[in-house]
């Protein structure tokens, strides 16, 4: 059996904090363009306090990155998408939205985050976060959003999920 160096200061594992609904300061860490769909896919993670560097310490044991996030830039989302430009701006003094992606990373943002129910593999009703709005780095500071409530699932969407999953599991 291999012997574990430093064992005394190993800390066992047990219940461990994740981040809830609220107002967090995160960092962008990747973003990539898909030009074709119109749409930016965004990777954070937290900057500040408790949960700083949680999705890389995730991503670390586990090799899942779980902060990312979505915004369109067609036509029809335009005003949503300048909201996200503008919180980036005003975020981060001196920087200009210019219409290219990679200055978006190491930028700092708020985001508001509220908890989403989904099915689980086995069939069981989990929680994962979702980002439900992005604010400034100083309305978060200052406590101004809004905590979201919990995104319930719909009965259809349980009841649906149960039956693919009977029917995955029948032979014939």
């Amino acid at each position: 059996m291999k012997k574990i160096n430093d064992w005394e200061n190993v800390k066992a594992s047990g219940d461990f904090a994740r981040p809830t609904a609220g107002g967090y300061v995160c960092k962008i860490v990747d973003v990539t363009d898909t030009p074709d769909k119109e749409y930016l896919h965004i990777e954070y993670d937290f900057a500040e306090g408790e949960f700083k560097n949680y999705w890389f310490e995730t991503a670390s044991k586990f090799g899942w990155w779980g902060g990312d996030f979505y915004r369109s830039y067609k036509d029809s989302a335009a005003g949503m998408f300048k909201a996200f430009t503008n919180a980036v701006e005003g975020s981060n003094p001196g920087y200009k939205w210019a219409w290219e992606e990679d200055t978006l990373r190491d930028k700092v943002i708020g985001l508001v985050l509220g908890e989403k129910e989904y099915v689980k593999n086995d069939g069981s009703i989990g929680t994962r976060l979702e980002v439900r709005s992005v604010k400034t780095v100083e309305d978060i500071r200052e406590g101004r959003f809004r905590v979201p409530e919990l995104k319930k699932l719909e009965e259809k969407d349980t009841v649906q999920d149960s039956f693919t999953a009977i029917d995955d599991a029948v032979p014939f």
